[in-house]
């Protein structure tokens, strides 16, 4: 009888300790939000400018990302003795590679526009979620992280992986068109720091180029929004 008593308090305990660890889509985008700086913090996040180097086949790439939230984004690319720079604002976007043999700049097409103004939002995929008009469904864990299947309101679909540890976004699948063509892609971020204002973010972040390693992440700069038109 004891030991039935015993039993039936462990299994008690364990319903109730599972009870407790069980999270919704708002539990996990609570818990992110806190892990990143928390609501009014990341509300107040206005500019963003990240600098660091990706190595890709042994070549040293220096990236600079300049973003003005829902205004526009800018990446600049040193490489090879070249200045290249990928642009995009509310209404257009430009692309100037002369490393890849361009001697214009070229407009981006939809998917490549639509895919540069999600960048723009600096809240997050979480915060105000349901205000943005995106939805996400929890599809279970995959080691050690929640995975969450996200909608945006542009038609934008991926696949995020949050660290059950650290409620920090670890991995992120979706798809992108390279040369016309839809392809898988993967982002997995590391390394989390706060930076001089108290913002964190991954310092390293790899995808199918290579891994870029952050130096310097500013923010709340001063920025020309001139920069974001061609």
């Amino acid at each position: 009888m004891k030991n039935l008593f015993i039993t039936s308090l462990f299994i008690t305990a364990l319903a109730i300790g599972q009870s407790a660890t069980a999270q919704t889509v708002d539990d996990i985008a609570k818990l992110n939000i806190e892990a990143m700086g928390g609501a009014e913090k990341i509300a107040a996040l206005k500019t963003l400018k990240m600098e660091g180097t990706l190595n890709t086949q042994g070549v040293d790439v220096m990236i600079t990302s300049t973003t003005a939230h829902l205004k526009g984004v800018r990446v600049d690319i040193e490489v090879m003795g070249t200045s290249n720079y990928q642009v995009a604002n509310t209404t257009e976007g430009w692309v100037y590679m002369p490393v890849m043999g361009m001697s214009t700049a070229q407009k981006m097409d939809d998917d490549q526009l639509k895919a540069a103004q999600s960048q723009m939002d600096l809240q997050g995929t979480f915060l105000n979620y349901k205000e943005k008009g995106t939805t996400i469904e929890l599809a279970g864990k995959e080691t050690d992280a929640y995975k969450l299947n996200v909608v945006y309101k542009n038609g934008i679909k991926k696949t995020i992986f949050i660290d059950v540890k650290t409620n920090r976004i670890i991995k992120s699948l979706g798809k992108a068109k390279i040369n016309g063509e839809d392809t898988e892609t993967e982002t997995t971020m590391s390394d989390y720091k706060q930076n001089a204002d108290g913002y964190w973010f991954p310092y390293s972040v790899s995808t199918m180029q290579g891994t870029t390693l952050y130096d310097k992440i500013s923010t709340n700069v001063t920025v020309d929004e001139g920069i974001f038109k061609n």
